[in-house]
């Protein structure tokens, strides 16, 4: 019976693995987002989010087991002087998952693990907008610009060139013919 075992080994050797999960860490760490399929998003998902609680603190022992997983002095570094900052208040869920569909080759499901607190799109504080312009059918303006009227000089001669249409008589059932 497999009563209590709940470890996804990922099809892989135990050193494999945990190699494996170790430098996908670092690479979350440094680029904050990575993609990944599904199964082992959910792995590293348990591996990292105790090693960020773990950074809240930042004393030598606690860089030393955090280095112990990792073993890259960068992203230690990174880890510790970027990341802990950001998340302090936060008491949980330093990772997020987005799930990106299937992937061509093998259809195998895949996700994108990034960490919440560095995607400013999630998170709705980006900066503002810039308002859209509005397309007009407007004459461009040139020198010699109406100050007053904001109307183009080659507007006035359209305008005084215009003849009044001819209207039509809507009571009469015959029309003139000229």
């Amino acid at each position: 019976m497999r009563h209590q075992r709940v470890i996804n080994h990922l099809g892989r050797t135990s050193s494999h693995r945990k190699s494996m999960i170790s430098n996908m860490a670092v690479s979350l760490i440094l680029h904050k987002r990575i993609t990944t399929t599904t199964a082992k998003a959910k792995v590293l998902k348990t591996f990292v989010e105790p090693l960020i609680t773990k950074s809240k603190e930042d004393s030598t022992h606690s860089r030393r087991i955090v280095f112990g997983y990792l073993k890259d002095k960068e992203a230690v570094a990174e880890l510790f002087r970027e990341i802990s900052p950001k998340i302090a208040d936060r008491p949980g869920g330093y990772t997020r998952l987005l799930k990106t569909g299937n992937r061509i080759g093998d259809n195998a499901d895949m996700c994108i693990l990034e960490l919440v607190d560095f995607n400013e799109a999630m998170q709705g504080t980006d900066t503002a907008k810039p308002k859209a312009s509005r397309r007009r059918r407007s004459a461009k303006k040139t020198a010699g610009d109406d100050a007053k009227t904001g109307k183009t000089a080659s507007a006035k001669a359209k305008k005084s060139t215009k003849e009044p249409k001819e209207t039509k008589k809507s009571g009469s059932k015959t029309e003139d013919k000229e």
